[in-house]
């Protein structure tokens, strides 16, 4: 009888196992469909992008969308811009974000809860209700039309320091004593002790910040004004006019455009995917 049962529960995990596997691979196909899709009319003419039934391999790969993009528009200057906003914004926010979630996770000071509240308060307003503040003080400091403007309004995020603080959490409070009774620093534990043992919260804000500034539109069509200054997303909305768009073109661009977000995930996905296994495991 108990060797049924175990057949019968090894064939029920089996069968589980089958079934999550299967959905898990409609999800991902699905997820891909509108990246092949973009690759695929990124080689093809206006007129063949949209034809029905649709023609995943295009019949004949031209490279003119990519020429387009990379002469039209100085889409090496925006490249270049975007990496630099990217870069530095995302280093900032690890930075910031880090030692704000250190300060509400392992120091002790009056009213630390409730100003971690306001914290995430400040999270539930919508971006929209504090664009004319924003655009007003960044006016009135000479920060318009350079890229300072964006690195200072995107150095900090309240949603790192929940990210991380949840992350950092989950680190025994006995290490940080420990090292404290050594005769550690406050900020020798921050570098030495937690930053290593919360690499799986940075990676994850790395990949999250990285992506978000890359993709950014509304911040760089509101600050920037100088065509030296523009980014990527700025300039794939020049091949779209009132009336009509070289989707050709927006297409290619877009491949270009996805290949450091790809380099960046695939970087971090490593230390994303085992994070997710020990919140689970630690659950």
């Amino acid at each position: 009888m108990a060797k049924s049962k175990d057949g019968q529960n090894k064939k029920k995990i089996k069968i589980s196992t089958v079934l999550i596997f299967f959905f898990c691979s409609i999800v991902a196909f699905t997820m891909l469909v509108p990246f092949v899709w973009m690759v695929s009319a990124s080689f093809k003419l206006n007129s063949e992008i949209f034809s029905y039934p649709v023609k995943w391999i295009p019949e004949v790969f031209r490279t003119l969308n990519y020429e387009k993009v990379w002469q039209s528009i100085p889409f090496l200057q925006y490249f270049l811009n975007t990496l630099k906003l990217a870069v530095i914004i995302t280093l900032l926010q690890l930075f910031t974000c880090s030692l704000a979630a250190f300060a509400f996770t392992k120091l002790h000071f009056p009213g630390r809860d409730k100003i971690f509240v306001a914290y995430l308060a400040t999270m539930m307003v919508p971006w929209h209700a504090i664009m004319i503040p924003q655009f007003i003080v960044v006016k009135a400091f000479g920060m318009y039309n350079t890229h300072l403007s964006l690195i200072v309004l995107q150095a900090f995020s309240a949603f790192g320091v929940f990210l991380l603080r949840q992350n950092m959490l989950s680190i025994p409070d006995s290490l940080h004593e420990a090292a404290k009774i050594d005769g550690c620093s406050t900020f020798g534990i921050y570098r030495k002790i937690i930053l290593p043992l919360s690499q799986n919260g940075l990676a994850t804000l790395t990949v999250l910040t990285f992506n978000s500034v890359w993709n950014d539109y509304m911040g760089p069509m509101i600050y920037l004004d100088s065509d030296r200054l523009k980014t990527i997303q700025l300039g794939l909305a020049s091949f779209q006019q009132q009336f009509s768009a070289d989707y050709g073109a927006i297409m290619a661009g877009t491949v270009c455009s996805v290949i450091p977000i790809i380099i960046v995930y695939c970087i971090g996905q490593k230390y994303i995917v085992e994070g997710v296994a020990f919140a689970g495991v630690k659950g």
